[in-house]
């Protein structure tokens, strides 16, 4: 499967984003996404993910309340909602997806096999 990530862009601390995540593929909906967040000098680190099929989310303790993560399985996309972002928020977003996470893995991006190119996310105070 392909990833793209899109839906980047610069926002006033406050503010909101949508970012997607376009995947290639017939089989999709048997995929669990999630997004990632790398900024300068920092390690990659989770932030949101969704299950294949049944649609559990998960999200990091940092953006719970604010984000909210979504999947169209007909368009085949993932969704990221993001309110009230902070400049912490600022980083590049990626995209990743399994067919073969468990649930105790989902936070954990070296068990993700195919990544998006990610999406630079600026926020100004």
């Amino acid at each position: 499967v392909q990833l793209q990530a899109y839906g980047g862009g610069l926002v006033q601390a406050g503010g909101s984003l949508r970012l997607s995540c376009a995947a290639s593929g017939r089989t999709f909906s048997s995929y669990s996404v999630g997004w990632f967040r790398q900024a300068p000098g920092k390690e990659r680190d989770f932030v949101a993910a969704i299950k294949a099929n049944g649609g559990y989310t998960y999200y990091a303790d940092s953006v719970k309340g604010r984000f909210t993560i979504s999947r169209d399985n007909v368009k085949n996309t993932v969704n990221l909602q993001m309110n009230s972002l902070k400049p912490d928020d600022t980083a590049v977003y990626y995209c990743a997806a399994s067919n073969r996470l468990i649930t105790s893995s989902i936070r954990r991006s070296d068990r993700y096999h195919y990544w998006g190119q990610g999406t630079q996310v600026t926020v100004s105070s």
